[in-house]
């Protein structure tokens, strides 16, 4: 059977267990997709059936989310102090610059992710895909003073060498890879890479745009999840993590509910460790 070579199989009930900062066990971070699309070519989410080009429709939909929907998210963010990590395509830099420097005004983390999401790296050659990581990583070195330590591609999509070439551009962490509840250790090229938990099954996308639930819904499931991680971090140290897409839940429908989760969580502030990724990556590096 064929196998990645990136790491080995582990029961995470036979773990050690370790803690988090302040002696919690479970890592909290908030991932805000900021994401930008060209007019009239490339990929891009739809929210109707995609219309030949120009769509204007579907464009119109994903171009909401960073003139209204980023705002509204940042006040319910704002609300009750909740830290985040901008998972960012450097094109915002350049079509919509204000969204970053809310971001920094609050101190937030910066996260590549690519140029736009209207290209993936796994359509991309050896070559090309290098090409990109760099020109990510220098253009948010360049806006921010500091090159981002994480990366999460576009579509979360990958090649054969995607680890490798991230960490031989000094990246410490990517949030591709959705096997494990804890931080692990990705072996690559240029030594190992920390993969930070980055939750699929709850994630706007599939939960709100693909599975169509009902925005009470998908809070529920988020305080449930939140919940019993909770408990079950008493056994072993876990991450819980909240992706966002402001064109999704930047609905006003949507964001009443989100922030019945903000509350949740900010309620259990002394019970586990509110953070960003590359928190918890640095500390990953010194227990695993």
């Amino acid at each position: 059977m064929r196998h990645h070579g990136r790491y080995a199989f582990s029961a995470i009930a036979r773990r050690p267990a370790w803690d988090w900062p302040n002696s919690t066990r479970l890592a909290v971070h908030v991932a805000v997709n900021l994401e930008a699309f060209p007019f009239a070519e490339g990929m891009g989410l739809p929210l109707v059936n995609p219309l030949p080009e120009p769509d204007v429709q579907n464009y119109g939909f994903r171009d909401w989310g960073n003139r209204v929907g980023v705002w509204n998210l940042l006040d319910a963010l704002d609300e009750h102090a909740i830290p985040a990590a901008a998972l960012l395509n450097t094109a915002i830099y350049d079509l919509c610059p204000e969204v970053a420097q809310a971001f920094r005004a609050r101190g937030d983390e910066f996260v590549g992710h690519g140029r736009t999401n209207a290209e993936r790296q796994s359509d991309m050659d050896e070559a090309a895909e290098r090409a990109t990581i760099l020109a990510c990583r220098d253009r948010i070195a360049r806006e921010e003073g500091a090159a981002p330590r994480g990366w999460m591609g576009p579509w979360v999509a990958e090649t054969h060498v995607t680890p490798d070439l991230l960490a031989e551009a000094g990246f410490d962490y990517c949030m591709d890879w959705t096997h494990d509840d804890q931080p692990t250790l990705l072996a690559t090229r240029a030594g190992p890479l920390v993969t930070i938990p980055y939750s699929r099954p709850t994630n706007d996308i599939p939960a709100l745009h693909a599975a169509k639930w009902p925005p009470s819904v998908w809070a529920d499931i988020l305080i449930d999840q939140f919940e019993e991680q909770l408990r079950l971090s008493e056994k072993w140290p876990l991450v819980f993590n909240l992706s966002l897409h402001p064109f999704l839940v930047g609905h006003p429908f949507r964001l009443l509910r989100l922030r019945r989760v903000l509350a949740h969580i900010a309620a259990a502030r002394s019970r586990i460790w509110l953070c960003r990724p590359g928190e918890i990556a640095a500390h990953a590096r010194k227990v695993l």
